[in-house]
């Protein structure tokens, strides 16, 4: 039964509860005698009050103890907690509460143990029968209840607010918060590098051959005379040749252009956890809630 603060519990619990009741004075009922002030409240891990510490300086200077809701009601509207049966003696016999006290079973069992015993000024005289009852039992001590399935309901006198007619209490309800947490999904690295190819790109070239023809000219057979026949030995005709060569270069250029960016895409998501809520469990023992109270409250509530 793990043990919590109650700004553990609910962090907004001033705004649950309607009104903080950290700093409430703590009186002895009847004698309406200040004892202290609550110095912070504790519940289990149902949301049930279990204790306020109660800080004991009008009492026992320095002194933090707890204190079972059983054995005080708060009068929330003159901002009091009254103590009920509670005495010194008990109070100095009870476990110091500090900041660093471990709410474990042990503990639990200390203060416990402490309410347990009955105080003198709260003891009823006894008669010959009750003393006998008494002497048998000296010597004797209570066996501590088995940790491993004590529940609070065997101190209902420690822990039942019911006894109280105008003791309050609030019924606590969980809901879910959503809040969203930036983080890193990934990481996206963008680099160049060259690639290289082989590419034929064809060239249209021109080259010049000599092309030799004999053909009969229209005057063969024709007589000329020796002055226009002019026979010399070793003439040459020379004639040059060229051809075209495909002279291939290199030039870069811009191909395209690549824009990097982030874009947010937005999307809904759902989410569920099991959360707890408290309901009023009523015992009427056999009366209606308007009978017992003079209050009448809705049928859906009852």
């Amino acid at each position: 039964m793990p043990l919590q603060k109650i700004s553990e519990f609910d962090t907004d619990y001033s705004n649950t509860l309607g009104k903080d009741i950290k700093g409430m004075g703590v009186y002895v009922q009847g004698t309406d005698e200040k004892i202290g002030t609550v110095n912070d409240a504790v519940l289990d891990d149902q949301g049930a009050f279990r204790y306020l510490i109660v800080d004991l300086g009008f009492w026992i200077f320095g002194k933090k103890v707890l204190l079972p809701v059983g054995k005080s009601r708060i009068d929330s509207r003159a901002d009091r907690v009254y103590v009920v049966g509670m005495t010194r003696e008990q109070a100095e016999n009870l476990p110091e509460y500090q900041e660093h006290t471990a709410l474990d079973y042990d503990y639990e069992e200390r203060v416990r143990g402490a309410y347990r015993t009955p105080s003198v000024e709260n003891s009823a005289p006894l008669d010959a029968t009750s003393a006998a009852a008494v002497g048998s039992t000296v010597g004797r001590t209570t066996p501590s209840p088995d940790p491993n399935s004590y529940t609070y309901a065997q101190d209902a006198d420690l822990y039942d607010v019911s006894a109280h007619e105008d003791q309050s209490f609030k019924l606590y309800e969980e809901r879910l918060v959503a809040n969203k947490q930036r983080r890193k999904t990934g990481e996206v690295s963008i680099g160049k590098h060259v690639e290289t190819e082989t590419v034929r790109v064809a060239v249209p070239v021109e080259r010049e051959r000599v092309v030799i023809e004999r053909v009969t000219p229209e005057d063969a057979g024709k007589v000329v005379s020796p002055q226009t026949a002019n026979f010399r030995e070793g003439e040459v005709a020379q004639i040059e040749l060229y051809e075209e060569v495909a002279d291939v270069q290199k030039e870069a250029f811009v191909r395209e252009e690549v824009r990097v960016k982030k874009v947010v895409d937005k999307e809904t998501v759902e989410v569920e956890d099991t959360i707890r809520r408290e309901e009023l469990d009523v015992d009427a023992e056999g009366r209606t809630i308007e009978e017992r109270t003079g209050n009448k409250l809705p049928k859906d509530r009852i």
